[in-house]
This record gives C-alpha cells, structure tokens and sequence, in this order.
C-alpha cells in the first residue's frame, strides 16, 4: 500500500510523506522490534545498510518494507536522493497466529504458536539543518 501525503497551512513549506506496510510478515512481532528499533529515527540510506549488515530474519524482512516505502516516496514524490528521506515512524504489530499441535509422550500434544507481524513504515523530509546565521 502506498500512500503520499501532503501538509501544509498557507504558503509554510509541505513535508512529503510516504508510507509502506508489510502484512503477515513470518516473524514474531518481538523479534522485530528489536531490529525496528535500531532504525527508528536515522535517514533511510544509513537504515538500508544498517539492516544489510544486521544478521536475522526480521531484518531482511524490514528492509523490503522500507525499500518499498523509498520506491513509493520516488514514484509520488519526486524525491531520487536517499539522504532527504528519514525514517520517521516505524510500527511492528502483531498478525494473525498459526496454531500447530506438537505430538508428546503419553498421547499428549503441546502447542506451537508460529507468530507473525505487520510492519509500517512511515519516512518523511529530513529536516533541513541550515548554517548558523552571522550578525
């Protein structure tokens, strides 16, 4: 899903905003907070090669979420370069539960809860940091 929006009140400059969301992604919820939290925050080429160098599961799944919210902040939005765009909100909830049974002695049977997650990432603007001004 991708959605651009657009803010601004009269004439004050408009941030652009771009959204993407993973659904049913087949890791825990827990698992990928710990590696959201890592992005949260940084500009979204610094997230990128962050999560390349990060080894698990939940960080490949991450990364296509957010190379996905970069394609649609390019297709809407106009922005090419990937240092004016940061990683502004990035929520991980939890998705439906796969219930599996797993056989054990004496005719008993445990279960397996197999978690999944939904993923959304929201980048917008960077701020612009501008020199200080000389008096």
């Amino acid at each position: 899903m991708a959605l651009i929006r657009r803010s601004g009140h009269r004439g004050t400059t408009t941030t652009m905003e771009a959204i993407a969301i993973g659904k049913y992604l087949r890791t825990s919820p827990r698992k990928a907070r710990q590696v959201a939290a890592c992005i949260r925050g940084r500009g979204a080429g610094d997230a990128l090669n962050m999560l390349a160098l990060t080894p698990r599961k939940a960080a490949r799944l991450i990364e296509k979420v957010l190379k996905s919210a970069v394609a649609n902040a390019r297709e809407k939005g106009g922005r090419a370069e990937l240092d004016a765009l940061t990683v502004s909100e990035i929520q991980v909830g939890p998705g439906p539960t796969l219930k599996r049974w797993l056989p054990r002695a004496r005719g008993r049977a445990t279960p397996i809860r197999k978690r999944t997650s939904h993923i959304r990432i929201i980048l917008r603007d960077a701020p612009q940091t501008s020199a200080p001004r000389r008096v």
